[in-house]
């Protein structure tokens, strides 16, 4: 009977206990910064994990000025081939989505951006064109047909989304830029949130493709950039593959010029691939690099030609030229400093007279010390010289001597030769 009451009560306790449920999650990641290769990458491995953790959906904090177009696209075509819902957030506040960025934040299933940010200017020649092969001036037909391109693109996207197609259209022909305030009341996007937990509480009960989200109370499961994905996101600037390219000229011609070195050369071997790397991806005006070759070839010259430094001259203004166009200047995301600009010819112009130049020019001067100064040299025969034998006084020394055609004691003749121990003549004509 005891046992019966006992299994009762234990029955009751376990059917009057709360069930713990566990919580729901979402996914966070982090995007502070220019929108390019890294960034793609790491956004397309975020979703799948976001799919594998089975999440509510995966926001995305956004922060960029903008970035190149083609991983801009690659970020869209993952956005709209997921199959988790994507919040983008612009956030904090004081962040801007714009450019590149403003492509992204529409493509989003759910927009939302943080109080006092910024959406817009989403103009085709801030986007940085499609990467390398840039120039500094595109002609006005390319220019239209990226343009008429971008409209296109930004009016699929919005209209995929049912956002505002007219001002969307408007940030990319007159490079528009609003408000969070001004976005939300135009249809631009959908909400405004001060912080995270806001946003979750927001996102709560949203119905995306047919589910409702449950983002109330959420555990927030951050996705965090890949070591390789740091680094290249760090790799890929103006001013690396500035530096790069540095390094590989100073490293190969430096092998060159002292063949058999072998650090130089396999350094700038490297650096060379990485920098060529690089100019397939950044818009690279390939007029600045024909100049900035133009330059080294002009440092070599003057080695070689007695033009008293004037190439040096034409090759410093090449480079420093070269260095300015290899970038549009007038871009703020592609932009190369002249803080390394100056620098870098002061540097690269020292490097050749001081270094390269003053080598090569040591290499090509008349030998000082050893056999190879007697060459040429007229001496005295102390003995009658044929073809086997013969004597000679020389800077001090006696020496054997030998020549094709008999010399006489006495008569003088010119050394050709060294061999080992016997100095090989040729008579001297008068």
């Amino acid at each position: 009977m005891k046992t019966g009451f006992t299994s009762v009560v234990l029955w009751l306790a376990w059917a009057t206990a709360p069930i713990t449920v566990a919580a729901e999650r979402v996914g966070l990641i982090n995007i502070d910064g220019a929108i390019g290769p890294a960034t793609a990458s790491y956004v397309s491995r975020s979703i799948e994990a976001a799919r594998e953790q089975h999440v509510q959906c995966l926001i995305i904090q956004l922060n960029t000025p903008g970035g190149l177009l083609d991983s801009t696209q690659k970020i869209v075509q993952s956005f709209l081939g997921s199959p988790v819902p994507i919040v983008v957030y612009v956030a904090p506040t004081g962040a801007t989505a714009t450019s590149a960025g403003c492509f992204i934040t529409l493509a989003a299933n759910v927009a939302a951006m943080a109080p006092a940010t910024t959406i817009g200017a989403a103009h085709p020649v801030s986007i940085g064109g499609f990467g390398g092969g840039g120039e500094e001036k595109p002609d006005e037909t390319m220019k239209q047909k990226l343009e008429n391109f971008s409209v296109s693109y930004m009016e699929t996207i919005a209209g995929k989304r049912q956002r505002n197609v007219e001002w969307a259209k408007s940030a990319v022909k007159e490079s528009a830029s609003i408000t969070a305030e001004k976005a939300l009341q135009l249809k631009v996007i959908d909400l405004i949130a001060t912080d995270m937990p806001d946003l979750l509480q927001k996102l709560n009960g949203r119905v995306v493709d047919g589910e409702p989200l449950k983002t109330a109370g959420a555990e927030v499961a951050e996705i965090r950039m890949s070591p390789a994905e740091r680094v290249f996101q760090k790799l890929w600037r103006p001013e690396v593959m500035f530096i790069l390219m540095l390094i590989a000229i100073y490293g190969i011609i430096g092998e060159l010029s002292s063949p058999g070195a072998i650090l130089p050369g396999v350094v700038g071997a490297i650096a060379l691939i990485l920098a060529l790397y690089l100019a397939a991806i950044l818009p690279v005006n390939v007029a600045g690099l024909v100049l900035i070759a133009l330059a080294f070839a002009l440092f070599i010259f003057d080695v070689y030609t007695p033009t008293h430094g004037v190439l040096t001259v034409g090759g410093i203004a090449a480079f420093l030229i070269g260095s300015l166009m290899l970038f549009n200047r007038a871009d703020p995301l592609f932009r190369l400093s002249l803080g390394f600009i100056i620098p870098a010819t002061l540097v690269t112009a020292a490097f050749f007279v001081f270094v390269i130049g003053k080598g090569l020019r040591a290499q090509l001067l008349p030998v000082k010390v050893g056999k190879e100064t007697l060459i040429g040299r007229t001496v005295t025969a102390l003995t009658p010289i044929d073809s086997r034998n013969g004597r000679i006084f020389v800077e001090g020394e006696y020496w054997n001597a030998i020549s094709d055609a008999p010399i006489e004691k006495g008569e003088e003749a010119e050394i050709t030769a060294v061999q080992g121990l016997t100095i090989k003549l040729k008579r001297k004509l008068h």
